[in-house]
């Protein structure tokens, strides 16, 4: 099966983070209490809040221009660290998107990549520092292996969310290297990492999205 996702599926996406950050609110604040500021699970729902009263004026627009308004909302409303982050994985997306009112799985899997990409750069983070960097590069790297062999169909979208937990999970055992959980050293270890877990909570919605849409 070739995946096809339109910009409703972007739209619902978006309104799907909203209800899943709301939903999961006092989790990510009680995972960020642990090792942060205990404001991540308030930030993202205040975010994506923002971006759901956003959508009506971009809806019919392309999908460049909606995923650039969810970073660029993201970025006037999210404090902390997650608002430079997650509006610049959104801004870069829109970025390699370009005019597109249509993509196939494989063309949102590689705008992803570029999202990512600038997640990283802008946040020099690698893999086990301990961030949402942990979910997203093995999710990827796998999506494009798998779709360079062939693969193609729902099993993509399982595997997806398979490894976004299992990575989520790791995170448990790392020390963070990054942000001001970093400054705890080795007490970080033993806790799960709040924008990692943000990020599986993001990309649970994505499969939702694209599956139920």
């Amino acid at each position: 099966m070739t995946m096809q996702i339109d910009k409703q599926h972007i739209i619902t996406w978006l309104n799907l983070c909203a209800d899943t950050y709301a939903e999961n609110q006092d989790f990510l604040t009680d995972l960020d209490r642990d090792i942060g500021d205990a404001d991540h699970g308030l930030n993202m729902n205040r975010g994506f809040t923002k971006v759901r009263e956003t959508l009506p004026k971009v809806a019919e627009q392309n999908i460049a221009a909606i995923l650039k308004n969810t970073g660029m909302t993201l970025l006037s409303s999210i404090g902390g660290a997650s608002g430079p982050l997650y509006g610049t994985l959104f801004i870069r997306m829109s970025a390699s998107v370009g005019a597109r009112d249509l993509l196939s799985f494989e063309e949102l899997v590689d705008d992803l990549k570029s999202g990512v990409d600038g997640v990283v750069s802008r946040g020099k983070a690698e893999l086990g520092d301990k961030t949402m960097c942990d979910v997203w590069l093995p999710v990827l790297q796998h999506l494009k292996a798998a779709l360079e062999q062939g693969a193609s169909g729902d099993h993509l979208l399982d595997e997806m969310v398979d490894i976004a937990e299992k990575c989520t999970v790791s995170t448990i055992e790392m020390q963070a290297k990054k942000g001001r959980a970093s400054y705890l050293g080795e007490r970080s270890i033993g806790h799960q990492d709040p924008g990692a877990t943000s990020s599986l909570l993001m990309i649970k919605a994505l499969k939702q999205a694209i599956t139920e849409c």
